[in-house]
């Protein structure tokens, strides 16, 4: 066969192999979430308790609910305003809700996501490296917080209770891992040289993990750690506060609509603290960073209810869990259609399309307003 058959079989095979792995994640993503709401929940509540404390919820309730949830989803905006200077509150929510409903609704949606983002804020004439630099930074930041929120949340739950072993030992690691990435991001930024060397560090951690899957290594960690640094250097010199405030109101409004759907489905003080709902809401977070299901789809939940059940009777149980069920859809279902519509204006809506140039003006008056 010549080298043209070869070369013309290569694209074909690897895309028959991403096809197959599509296929398999989706199998083994409905397993899990099957599994888990048809075998596990139900241990934790009856679902016809469930549905009729669902089914209780006001008009005032659910509206007042809904109006959370909007406001919730709207926080993340200001996080991308904050990192990406010059784009537009118009812009972030609709890439952001565009990808959002991507990563939640596909297996492996994550990556599917990130390339609408990219097609998205490139057409806005934004460019790469500017993108990246956001990704990185807004990836740190909420990564800091959710390492943070259960380090806050032990600590008042010791004030109110008895703290178990599993709580300390989880809080233990998320210590850890806190101090750990403060400290690299610390040296990345601290001198190009120490820059270079946590990069090249990282290289070979990322390249030593690939092999285990016979991938091959990767290169040039080092220079883009020091072009990280550089670029990052000059944001975080305007942006810092408001990029911390913004993340914090992002993870703090998501645990708002939490605490108002347990309260609205009847979960009292008394029953379920704001303290423990915080507590679980911390620990969970952490979870959800583990791509297991779309949008952590069925491990949410099941994190959400272990955690909150505990030594609640069934009727309260089957409150916890009308709660979760409806903090889900209201936060994980609801961007869905809200992203499809937010992807037919960015196909429909040329006038807000521009090139380089022109974005690298509103990116220089973002940082003169600041």
């Amino acid at each position: 066969m010549s080298d043209d058959g070869i070369a013309a079989e290569q694209p074909q095979a690897e895309k028959t192999t991403s096809t197959a792995k599509r296929v398999i994640q989706s199998v083994v993503s409905i397993t899990i979430v099957v599994g888990i709401f048809v075998g596990v929940m139900p241990q934790f509540a009856d679902y016809d308790e469930v549905w009729k404390t669902i089914r209780s919820l006001t008009w005032l309730e659910s509206t007042s609910l809904a109006l959370v949830a909007f406001w919730n989803l709207a926080t993340y905006w200001f996080v991308l305003v904050a990192a990406l200077p010059g784009l537009r509150l118009r812009e972030a929510a609709v890439v952001n809700q565009a990808s959002t409903a991507v990563s939640n609704s596909l297996p492996g949606g994550g990556a599917i996501g990130v390339a609408v983002t990219l097609a998205m804020l490139t057409s806005w004439g934004f460019r790469i490296s500017a993108i990246t630099r956001s990704a990185v930074v807004t990836g740190i930041w909420n990564n800091f917080v959710k390492l943070g929120m259960p380090i806050v949340a032990l600590g008042l739950l010791a004030i109110e209770r008895d703290v178990s072993n599993a709580w300390l030992s989880a809080s233990a690691v998320g210590i850890v891992a806190l101090v750990g990435a403060v400290v690299v991001l610390g040296l990345t930024l601290r001198s190009d040289r120490l820059a270079r060397s946590v990069g090249a560090w990282l290289g070979r951690v990322v390249s030593w993990v690939r092999r285990l899957f016979r991938k091959p290594p990767v290169s040039g960690w080092d220079d883009r750690a020091s072009a990280f640094r550089t670029d990052t250097i000059g944001l975080l010199q305007h942006r810092w506060l408001q990029l911390t405030l913004a993340t914090l109101l992002s993870h703090l409004s998501l645990y708002a609509v939490l605490l108002i759907t347990l309260r609205h489905v009847g979960v009292s003080q008394e029953e379920l603290s704001w303290i423990q709902v915080l507590a679980a809401f911390a620990f969970v977070r952490l979870i959800s960073a583990l791509p297991v299901t779309p949008g952590g789809v069925g491990v949410v939940e099941l994190g959400y209810t272990a955690a909150m059940t505990i030594g609640l009777d069934a009727i309260t149980s089957a409150q916890v869990v009308a709660a979760i069920l409806v903090f889900r859809v209201i936060t994980y279902a609801l961007p869905i259609p809200l992203g499809a519509a937010s992807y037919v204006i960015w196909r429909r809506n040329r006038s807000w399309r521009m090139d380089e140039e022109q974005r690298d003006v509103l990116a220089g008056d973002a940082y003169a307003t600041v």
